[in-house]
């Protein structure tokens, strides 16, 4: 049984890797603040908020076999390696494909170019100052994971469950969608990647990692979503420039198309996953994932508001403003 600290561990891919590690039989605590919830039954928590001073205090002198890092933010990082690094014999870094500097070469693998981390307000350079300094902390001791989109049950993103969700409530009626050609949809399941990192812990693997799972065409994952919500009714697809001209947004959030991006940045969805399925990784069946996203979709229900995506009253006036131009 392995000592395992999981600095987070209460919010959904940190409580589903917990989850994993206490199935495994490993002894696992988490730090944090809890108001994400409590910790999975099995694992303990120390509740501290990592911003402060001294919120390491309590687990400090530790010898942690595994320290599993969540944040992003440079404070957090830096704080938790002057903390914890000198006493754990392995150490997993969770970072993000969000730290390739160009994302036009699709099928990059890990030594492709990542951003000189100057702004650290924005995501991508702060992950990548956290895996600066966690290299320069930990050396050879350090598992970097970066996956890209994470997709499964209980996603409070919205973004890979919108489509299949948005189809299921339609119905036989029309939905619009961006144009596919060119575009690509790769995820993740938060289960399969919560698997890896136990799998990846318990061998003490190192390195760097993309940890992302089949590339698919746009075209492809929207066929999927229909087939799986029987969803009856016509895609009718409006250009990119009409779309941004009438304020739908790239990708995610409020009133977007979530997973459409700009055609230059095509490799976004399409980074090479070779070395992450050599080292055991898996991902489930497209159809599999879909619908379990789907039957938690209607457990939370079709038409409640959403982090991401168009309301079914956004898109009709949408599809009744692009009648008007045809």
């Amino acid at each position: 049984m392995g000592k395992i600290l999981v600095l987070g561990g209460t919010a959904w891919l940190g409580r589903e890797i917990t989850r994993q590690l206490v199935a495994a039989g490993q002894d696992v605590t988490c730090l944090a603040r809890g108001r994400s919830g409590g910790v999975v039954p099995g694992a303990k928590l120390v509740s501290a908020d990592r911003s402060l001073p001294r919120a390491y205090d309590a687990i400090r002198d530790v010898h942690w076999d595994e320290v599993i890092e969540l944040a992003y933010e440079p404070q957090l990082v830096a704080g938790a390696l002057d903390a914890l690094s000198e006493n754990a014999k392995h150490w997993i870094l969770l970072s993000s494909i969000s730290v390739y500097s160009y994302q036009g070469h699709p099928g990059d693998a890990e030594d492709a170019e990542v951003y000189e981390p100057v702004d650290l307000s924005h995501y991508g350079h702060a992950k990548v100052a956290a895996e600066c300094a966690s290299s320069r902390a930990l050396g050879e001791r350090l598992l970097i994971a970066r996956p890209g989109l994470i997709a499964g049950p209980a996603d409070g993103s919205d973004r890979f469950s919108y489509w299949v969700a948005a189809m299921a409530r339609a119905g036989n009626e029309p939905i619009i969608i961006p144009p596919t050609t060119g575009r690509q949809v790769q995820a993740i399941d938060v289960r399969d990647l919560s698997a890896w990192i136990t799998r990846a812990s318990s061998h003490r693997l190192t390195g760097t990692y993309n940890v992302v799972g089949t590339a698919y065409p746009f075209a492809h994952f929207l066929e999927a979503a229909a087939r799986v919500a029987e969803f009856a009714g016509e895609m009718i697809m409006a250009k990119d420039d009409w779309l941004l001209g009438h304020g739908v947004n790239y990708w995610s959030g409020p009133r977007s198309l979530p997973l459409w991006v700009p055609l230059e940045d095509y490799g976004f969805s399409d980074r090479n996953n070779d070395k992450y399925r050599q080292a055991g990784g898996q991902e489930r069946n497209l159809d599999q994932l879909l619908h379990e996203v789907l039957e938690d979709e209607k457990a939370r229900g079709l038409n409640r508001a959403r982090q991401s995506g168009l309301s079914r009253a956004e898109e009709l006036e949408l599809l009744e403003a692009l009648r008007e131009t045809r």
